[in-house]
């Protein structure tokens, strides 16, 4: 059968798969976000701390996603957990590295107006250097999830959820008749899912970054 008869056929299992695929990014980068924010937050107000913050995060992502799940499985099992530990550790260098940047380029003169009028040093940062930072931390959020949509492919190697069980069967069974139609369908869905995510990450910034600070 051609492309378009193998889609009508699988398309149950397909949205099945996409919806898993996107599942899973979609969790692991709120825990990616949240502990890199919380990392940069630690680290940004001194020099030191931030480089190693930057370099630790940037040690992981040069682990092979392959041997990193291969790592975990004896750790945690099989399935979801390998998925989202790795996941998350992978998401990290581009949020960290964007939420130290965007902290440090606050204004210091605007920190210090907050200040004389009595804010707390908590109430700072909530209200005023983090929404600025806000740009810069989108645009690592932005990049780490197109980072994580093909990384996540790689987790059904370890019965992970998502498109890549697709390619994984097609890759197992090259030279069957549908081989190459499910390696197709499972990659041109993890690049429609990818587009689809970043179309809401664009549609977040315009909501969310005043037009006078976007970047």
């Amino acid at each position: 059968m051609n492309f378009w008869e193998y889609l009508g056929s699988r398309h149950q299992q397909l949205l099945t798969d996409a919806c898993q695929h996107a599942g899973a990014v979609f969790q692991c980068m709120v825990l990616a976000t949240a502990l890199g924010v919380l990392i940069a937050v630690a680290t940004y107000r001194s020099e030191w701390a931030g480089n190693l913050a930057t370099l630790t995060t940037a040690t992981i992502l040069t682990i092979p996603s392959l041997a990193m799940i291969g790592l975990l499985v004896p750790v945690v099992g099989l399935g979801v957990p390998p998925t989202v530990v790795s996941l998350t550790l992978y998401g990290l260098l581009p949020v960290v590295r964007n939420a130290i940047v965007g902290l440090r380029g606050v204004d210091p003169a605007l920190t210090d107006a907050a200040r004389g009028i009595g804010m707390s040093r908590l109430t700072r940062l909530v209200r005023v250097e983090l929404p600025l930072a806000w740009p810069p931390i989108l645009t690592g959020i932005r990049v780490s999830t197109q980072m994580l949509m093909g990384i996540a492919a790689i987790a059904a190697y370890a019965s992970g959820p998502g498109l890549g069980n697709e390619i994984f069967r097609g890759l197992a069974s090259l030279g069957s008749k549908n081989a190459l139609n499910q390696v197709l369908a499972g990659t041109l869905g993890i690049i429609v899912l990818a587009l689809l995510f970043d179309a809401a990450y664009v549609l977040i910034g315009r909501l969310t970054i005043p037009r006078g600070i976007r970047v």
